[in-house]
């Protein structure tokens, strides 16, 4: 095969050999890129079909246990705030009973003097109480619990009712709603202290003020006039 014998040139017969291997390289080339066509195609389609065949099917174990975004969480009822009067206003306090202890609250207090009195002289003040509660109610007025007080001008403690001779007694009343209680104290003119060891004197001339006190309860102050 190597060297042709024929009747024309040697040329002739490697010519024709040539062509023959150009042919059958061609068709060999070709069915080797067909086959790598086919086989493309091939996943391509496989692609596209599985792409469009629809939803892919849930595992059997999302279908059991939904996932946590799924899953809705309650919220808590919102409670209105309350608005208005009744929001602020405070609990009315319990009405007092008919018949118990008179509270300071239940109680008026004031001091009942002469407008002026002369120095050294002795004027009769007196510590009024008055139930201005709606109900009965009880309340000491022993005369350890009553005092008056006298201060200057300056505030200074001049005279106190219990400073030298305080007495003592036991005596609860039953105070009617408006009953008013006139306590008198008289006053012996002359200054004191609560020890009474300082010597005691008749104030100068001028204005003082005079405040009275029952037990926890205190009263207004009220003014007096020496001349």
């Amino acid at each position: 095969m190597l060297h042709p014998v024929g009747d024309l040139p040697a040329r002739v017969y490697w010519r024709r050999r040539l062509v023959v291997l150009a042919v059958l390289s061609a068709i060999l080339g070709g069915g080797v890129w067909l086959g790598f066509a086919l086989l493309g195609g091939g996943d391509g389609d496989d692609a596209a079909a599985s792409s469009s065949s629809g939803p892919v099917p849930v595992p059997a174990l999302a279908r059991v246990v939904p996932s946590p975004s799924a899953v809705a969480t309650p919220e808590p009822p919102r409670i209105p705030a309350a608005t208005g009067p009744e929001a602020t206003a405070p609990a009315p306090a319990p009405a007092p009973a008919p018949g118990g202890p008179c509270t300071d609250e239940m109680i008026g207090l004031e001091v009942r003097a002469p407008g002026s009195a002369a120095v050294g002289s002795k004027p009769t003040f007196e510590l009024a109480v008055v139930n201005v509660s709606a109900v009965p109610c009880v309340r000491p007025l022993d005369k350890g619990l009553q005092e008056i007080v006298m201060f200057d001008g300056a505030g200074n403690r001049v005279w106190g009712s219990n400073d030298c001779f305080p007495e003592s007694s036991s005596d609860l009343r039953t105070l009617a709603p408006g009953e008013v209680v006139a306590l008198p104290l008289v006053w012996g003119g002359l200054t004191s202290e609560p020890t009474c060891t300082a010597p005691r004197a008749a104030p100068a001339p001028g204005s003082y003020v005079l405040r009275g006190r029952l037990d926890t309860k205190v009263s207004p102050d009220a003014s007096i006039t020496l001349e």
